[in-house]
C-alpha cells in the first residue's frame, strides 16, 4: 500500500501489525497505551467505542488482536480525526473500525444506534489551569480538559453502555478521588484497579481501572505492575509482554 506523509509527519512501526503515521510535533502514544490496551477484558462478539483516540493507536492494537468485533472512535479534534482515520485504512481495519469527528460530551446510545459492551478511554489529565500552554493547541486539547473533563467522560460511557458493560480507563494517581467520583455519579461501579510504577522504588505514575455500569459493590486492587528493573532502565518482563504481547502477567 502507498503511503503519502504529509508535511511534518512520520511513519513508525509499531510492532508487527501495526504502522502508526503520526505527527512530527505532535502528541505521540506512550507506555500509557499498550498498558490500557493489555488491561482490558474483551469479546469477538462485543463492540467497543474509545473515547478521544488520537492517533488512533488503542483501537488498532485491539483491532489488530480481534478484541472486539467492532470499535467506534470518536475523537474531537479534526486532524486528529482524519489522522486516524489514516491509520486505520492503512493497517486495513476499515471493516473493525469507524471513526467519528465529534465532542464525547454529544456521544450516546441513541445518537450511536445501539449499546455498547465495553467503553475505553486514555483521557486527558490536566486542568486547564495547570502547566503552561503549549505553542501547539491541538497538543494542549489532547492534554488538558478543554474539551471535557474526567466527569464528561464517565457520563459518555454511561449514556453508551448497556446495563452490565464495562468502562476501562488509564488516569493519573493524583487524581485518582476525582475519578473514583466521577464514576460513581455516572453508574459505574470500581471492580479492578491496578497501579503502574516505574520500579519498586518509585511512586505510581498511572492507574489502570475496570469499572461496570450498574455493577454491585467491591473492588479489587491486583497487584501492581513495575514496567523497568529496579535501578535501571531496561525492561522488566513483565513490560515486555505488555509491549510484544498485550498481555499482563501478575506473577513475573
Amino acid at each position: 500500500m502507498t503511503i503519502e506523509l504529509l508535511d511534518g509527519e512520520r511513519l513508525d512501526e509499531v510492532n508487527e501489525d501495526i504502522s502508526l503515521i503520526q505527527k512530527k510535533d505532535g502528541l505521540t502514544f506512550g507506555t500509557d497505551a499498550y498498558l490500557l490496551a493489555a488491561f482490558m477484558k474483551g469479546g469477538a462478539k462485543q463492540r467497543a467505542v474509545e473515547l478521544g483516540t488520537g492517533t488512533g493507536i488503542i483501537s488498532l492494537l485491539c483491532a489488530s488482536r480481534k478484541r472486539f468485533s467492532h470499535i467506534d472512535v470518536f475523537e474531537v479534534q479534526e486532524d486528529f480525526a482524519t489522522l486516524a482515520q489514516r491509520n486505520v485504512s492503512l493497517n486495513r481495519l476499515d471493516e473493525k473500525m469507524t471513526v467519528y469527528q465529534d465532542d464525547i460530551r454529544n456521544v450516546s446510545a441513541n445518537k450511536l444506534g445501539y449499546e455498547i459492551d465495553v467503553v475505553f478511554t486514555n483521557p486527558p489529565y490536566m486542568r486547564t489551569d495547570s502547566g503552561k500552554r503549549n505553542l501547539s493547541d491541538y497538543k494542549y486539547i489532547a492534554r488538558h480538559e478543554v474539551c471535557g473533563g474526567i466527569f464528561d467522560f464517565c457520563a459518555a460511557a454511561d449514556r453508551l453502555l448497556k446495563h452490565g458493560g464495562k468502562f476501562y480507563c488509564v488516569y493519573r494517581p493524583d487524581r485518582l478521588s476525582e475519578l473514583m467520583w466521577a464514576m460513581h455519579e455516572n453508574h459505574l461501579e470500581p471492580k479492578r484497579m491496578t497501579f503502574v510504577h516505574a520500579d519498586k522504588l518509585s511512586e505510581p505514575s498511572m492507574v489502570l481501572i475496570e469499572a461496570i455500569k450498574r455493577g454491585a459493590a467491591g473492588m479489587r486492587v491486583s497487584a501492581p505492575i513495575f514496567l523497568f528493573e529496579d535501578g535501571k532502565r531496561k525492561p522488566s518482563e513483565q513490560a515486555k509482554k505488555i509491549y510484544e504481547g498485550m498481555e499482563i502477567e501478575w506473577n513475573i
